[in-house]
This record gives C-alpha cells, structure tokens and sequence, in this order.
C-alpha cells in the first residue's frame, strides 16, 4: 500500500509539474491557458495526451511550407479591377467601407473587385444542382477544395463527375483535410488520380498522428471553374448537406455563386493552399492563364457587387480575420444580425458583441435548436444566455441544423464564409469570409435571415429561468473548456 501511495504521490507530482511547464511555456490566451491548466490537472495523464494531439501549437515546418507561398495571381486580379465599370455599389464609396477595405487588404492582401455577379443559396438540393453543373460545363480547369468531403452519395457523385472531366482532359485538383473527410479514404480519391486528376491532403491533415497535431483544419469551402466562376460558404460535401441525416434533420446553410474577378482571389487562395501541401516542389502551381484567365471587359462585370475575399490560419501569429471582422461589427449604427452554428466568442469578440448591443443597435444572433457536437452545443447555450442578458436577440433556429455563417451590418455589408464565430475559427482554422459592399445583396442576405426567423423561437428570460440545474452547471464546465473545444 505504501509503494502504490509514494507511485500515486510522483504520478500527481510529476503530473502538475508538467501540466504548468506545459501550458506556459508557449504564449496564448489567458482563457486557453486555463482551461488547459484544467483539463490536465483534473485528468492525470489522460490529459497529458490529449495535450499532445490537440493542444500543441501548428509545427514549424507546416508554418514554413504555408508562408513561403506567394500570391501568384494578384497582378491579374488588379489587372481585371483596373478594367471594371465606373458605376459601382454606392456603398463600397462611404468612408467607414474604405476603412474596413483598406484593414483587409493591408493585414490579408485583399484587394477589392468591384465587377461581380453574386448569387446566395441557402438550400443544398439547388445549391448542389448548380454547383455540379457548373462543373459539368468546365472547360479547362477546376479546382475543389472542402474541410469535409464523404463517401457517401452526394460525394460519389462529385468525385464521379470530376473523374469525369479529368478524362474529357480538363485539369482536375481536390485538395482536402483527411480529418474532416473521416471514412473517405486515400482508395477511394485515388480513382481521381487514375482518371488523371490530382488529390491531396492539407498540409495540416498529412501524417497528423505521427506529427501528434490533429488541432488543425482545412475548414475553408471552395470550388473554382475555370478561373471565372466560383463558390464559397459553409457547405461541405455529404448527404448531411442535403438534410439526408435523420440527426440533423433540414440542413441550412449559406453558399454564394460568384461570377466576376472575386474569382480569381479565390483561385489564387487555392493555388497557395495547393501549393503548401505539395510535396514535390517540381509540381508546384506556377502563374498561368488557365488559371488565371485575362477577363475582358464583357466578362469581367456581369454585375457590380464590391466584393473582398479574406482568409486566415493559425500560421499568423494575429487574428486578422476576427479582427477585421470585428472592425466590420463596429461599423453597425442600425443593425447587426448573425448566423453561426457556434457561438463560442472570445474574450474580444465578447465585448464586442456586448458593447453593439448596448449601444442600443438592433443586434439578432440565430443559432441551432440541437447539437452536432454536445460540449460545444452547452457552451453556445451559455454565451446565448449571457449575451441575451445584455440586449442581443437570441433567435433558436428549429426547422433542422443551422449551418449558416453569414453577418448583415445596416443595410450596407454582408459576409457568407467558413468561420464561425468561435475559438477554434479565431486560432486554429484555416477560413476564408466573402465580404460584399453591397447594398441589393445585402438586403438578400437580410430577407433570408428574416424567413429564416418564422421558423425559429426567440430566446427570452422565462425559457432560461426553465433550464435546469443540471444544464447550467453543464453549459457553465463547456463554457471553461470552450477555448479548447
């Protein structure tokens, strides 16, 4: 009994000496340092392990490969800027856009294109009819790239049809994050190398078990036809997608088509995500005009959305993406309404968020009825209940799952993207935002998110007052954990 005590006794030792070495010998956020402080304290051992798969910053060598990219495409998207119409968006003109515009640019490279035809979709059986006979119609390139990407029916049929197109002797890429993708297997996308098209793994998502970093995500959502047509938003590829998942029942999320030189920023978005995870530098993407076509002036305006195309990682040592993003949030004077299937705000993005509402803007946040993910589901239940303390319209969407990630500032700005707004969007993500100086697309984006309203409860002092015991202490334990959630 004495030998098994004095074991216990060096295990519980050793255990807290590591655990404070652990977490303070790399800089974060006070918030995440506790809560790892917690979860290695409380479980012995255990979650020593769990430190070394989820907790350990990005590995050098995934940094070096991501910023030793270079935006190959930029000349041309300038060059097609240059060749837009005078008339504009009178919204991309007014002083508090420009200053927005000039933050994305200066911190993420950003140029504005102010020539797109911009469409929302918030339903997956036409978003997905569309987007596969887009790809149907390529002619000379496609570029695919999903955080998620199944095999199931919905990805048989986009990996059959992208098979399809690499024999007609269309170039084909899919890069994807394995973690995301789980029992879509390397066999399985191999059938796309054989028809002569090429597939890889993010950078962050080959080999992580053996690198013990499994934390980091390809979360973006993008296709790209031919250079000229493009995709971006919260939809993934799988049958969930199309609310073909009794768990989840209707699927709702938000995608936008976008026609114009916004395009081509997200092309090059891909070429340098493509090119990071490449492994023989002999096949990098270089800059060409297959990719990179020189719109002329018939093509390059089918409409005059102002648009930016914003996109961040945990290979930046700043959150430029919530940052800016925050920027955006201060420029409400009337309305402030998001959709996030997460609401897990930092410590900035809180204040934030608290500072709006009491401001006396009309702030509205939609969130889901039911979990996909339970500790992150308590947790969104607590922010939901706190921020509704201080004025913020909590809207519970009951219909399915909301997946949307969209922002509607006055009747100026609207963003569509991947980010949600969390800790694990803000640090360990890799995300790309559309956001639109526009004021007919954000009135769109506006009607969806009030249809979307008669199919949801709002959340009020009473159903809060209803939540048992039981659920508050949950939501309060999810709530310490959630920067590490």
């Amino acid at each position: 009994m004495t030998l098994l005590r004095d074991i216990f006794y060096i295990i519980i030792i050793t255990n807290t000496i590591l655990a404070f070495y652990i977490v303070f010998h790399r800089r974060r956020s006070v918030s995440t340092t506790w809560a790892w402080l917690i979860i290695l304290l409380v479980f012995p051992v255990i979650g020593i392990t769990l430190y070394g798969f989820f907790g350990r910053g990005i590995s050098q060598e995934n940094i070096f490969a991501i910023n030793k990219q270079h935006h190959i495409g930029l000349r041309n998207v300038q060059k097609s800027i240059t060749k837009a119409p005078k008339k504009i968006s009178a919204s991309d003109t007014s002083n508090k856009a420009k200053m927005v515009v000039h933050f994305f640019d200066r911190n993420s490279e950003s140029p504005l294109s102010k020539n797109n035809h911009v469409k929302l979709y918030t339903d997956g059986e036409q978003m997905f009819h569309d987007m596969i006979n887009d790809i149907e119609n390529a002619q000379q390139t496609i570029n695919v790239e999903f955080y998620t990407f199944y095999n199931d029916d919905i990805g048989n049929k986009m990996l059959n049809l992208l098979i399809k197109k690499a024999k007609e002797g269309v170039k084909v890429k899919l890069l994807y994050d394995a973690w995301g993708s789980l029992g879509a297997t390397k066999a399985w996308f191999d059938q796309l190398n054989k028809a002569g098209g090429e597939v890889l793994p993010f950078v962050t998502s080959r080999n992580m078990i053996t690198r013990y970093r499994i934390n980091y995500h390809l979360h973006r959502k993008i296709v790209i036809v031919d250079g000229k047509t493009s995709w971006t938003g919260g939809f993934n590829v799988g049958d969930q997608y199309l609310g073909r998942k009794k768990k989840f029942g209707y699927w709702r999320d938000s995608q936008v088509r976008i026609v114009g030189s916004a395009s081509l920023l997200l092309q090059e978005r891909f070429v340098m995500d493509w090119n990071a995870s490449i492994q023989d530098e002999t096949q990098l993407i270089t800059f060409n005009t297959l990719l990179f076509p020189d719109l002329d002036e018939n093509e390059i305006h089918p409409g005059d959305v102002a648009t930016q195309i914003i996109s961040d990682g945990p290979d930046r040592d700043n959150a430029n993406m919530r940052n800016g993003i925050i920027k955006l949030m201060f420029q409400a004077k009337k309305r402030l309404w998001l959709q996030t299937p997460y609401l897990i705000p930092d410590d900035a993005m809180f204040a934030t968020l608290q500072t709006i509402a009491m401001s006396g803007v009309d702030l509205r946040i939609m969130i889901p009825c039911k979990p996909d993910h339970p500790f992150i589901y308590r947790a969104t239940q607590w922010y939901a209940n706190e921020l509704s303390r201080y004025g913020v319209k909590i809207y519970i969407y009951d219909k399915g799952f909301i997946h949307a990630k969209t922002i509607v500032v006055d009747d100026d700005f609207s963003t569509v993207g991947s980010m949600n707004q969390d800790y694990r969007s803000y640090d360990l993500n890799f995300e790309d935002v559309a956001v639109f100086y526009d004021k007919n697309f954000t009135e769109e984006v506006a009607k969806s998110f009030e249809q979307d309203m008669q199919d949801s409860t709002l959340l009020t002092p009473e159903m809060i007052e209803q939540q048992g015991r039981w659920l508050r202490t949950l939501q309060s334990f999810s709530r310490m954990l959630s920067p590490i959630l």
